[in-house]
């Protein structure tokens, strides 16, 4: 099974194909943590996966840095969490993290590594770096044998 993925995107068009092709492969109960520092496109990324889940209208999807979560209604629903400005772990639990784990919907957390030791054991990370204007560099980690085989088969999807 594979565990890690890489995959160079040279533009932003790539970078929408990469999230629409993830969006297309999520089953309910998905968990994708998020990393990359400001301006890295992680918001530019979920809308992609948003796309690839079917929801009727990406321009819809945008930041949940204030208001912390959003939920999109597609082919399951979409948790959008962003805990960048969480103080703990424990606040993301108290927003009502059970609920969005694990459920019937996929859910998609930016910034993580700040709640990692809150998420599930069986989820898919994705980091997004920096690598020029437009360049993004994704390194994805699938934690167990579900999100192993959603990475293998994300993987699979963008080759040639």
């Amino acid at each position: 099974m594979l565990t890690e993925f890489h995959y160079l995107a040279p533009d932003l068009e790539c970078t929408r194909r990469l999230g629409q092709r993830l969006g297309a492969l999520l089953f309910p109960g998905a968990v994708i943590g998020l990393e990359g520092p400001l301006g890295a496109g992680k918001t530019c990324f979920v809308r992609a996966v948003a796309v690839g889940l079917g929801i009727h209208d990406p321009r819809l999807v945008t930041s949940p840095t204030f208001i912390l979560v959003q939920e999109y209604p597609a082919r399951w629903p979409m948790h959008h969490v962003d805990v960048y400005r969480l103080r703990s772990p424990q606040e993301f639990i108290d927003l009502g993290a059970e609920e969005w784990l694990g459920g019937a919907g996929v859910c998609l957390i930016e910034w993580a590594d700040r709640i990692r030791d809150v998420l599930p054991e069986d989820r898919l990370d994705v980091v997004i770096d920096v690598s020029g204007a437009q360049q993004r560099s994704f390194h994805a980690a699938a934690h167990g044998p579900r999100h192993g085989q959603l990475l293998a088969d994300w993987a699979r999807s963008m080759q040639p």
